[in-house]
């Protein structure tokens, strides 16, 4: 079992940049996919981005390609979502979540494991 917290998140203007964070309990964060998703008010949640156990494949909605990038510690047990050129409708609260699994993982039953938020509010 793993437990995920998520810091980093706070209210940024449009075109600005934010780098969340979520560490992870335990010794065997390397058997996890970790994945980012994100819940505005009155919609579903969505995927946003994944890495595999290694970090050496990855994987965004095309909603934040090329603006969002997604990145791992296996060392410090911690995974990051670097965001840039940030837009209002990015504003959501941001999930990470993990699943002990080889793939890329891209819907929210796939998961096993979730922390619980942390919001990112984009100003216009």
């Amino acid at each position: 079992q793993v437990q995920l917290v998520e810091s980093g998140g706070g209210l940024v203007q449009t075109g600005g940049s934010l780098r969340l964070s979520c560490s992870a309990s335990g010794r065997t964060f390397n058997i996890y996919a970790m994945g980012w998703f994100r819940q505005a008010p009155g919609k579903e949640r969505e995927f946003v981005a994944a890495i595999s156990r290694s970090g050496g494949s990855t994987y965004y909605a095309d909603s934040v390609k090329g603006r969002f990038s997604i990145s791992r510690d296996n060392a410090k047990n911690t995974v990051y979502l670097q965001m840039n050129s940030l837009k209002p409708e990015d504003t959501a609260v941001y999930y990470c979540a993990a699943d002990r699994t080889f793939g890329l993982p891209r819907t929210t039953y796939e998961y096993d494991y979730w922390g619980q938020g942390t919001q990112v509010t984009v100003s216009s």
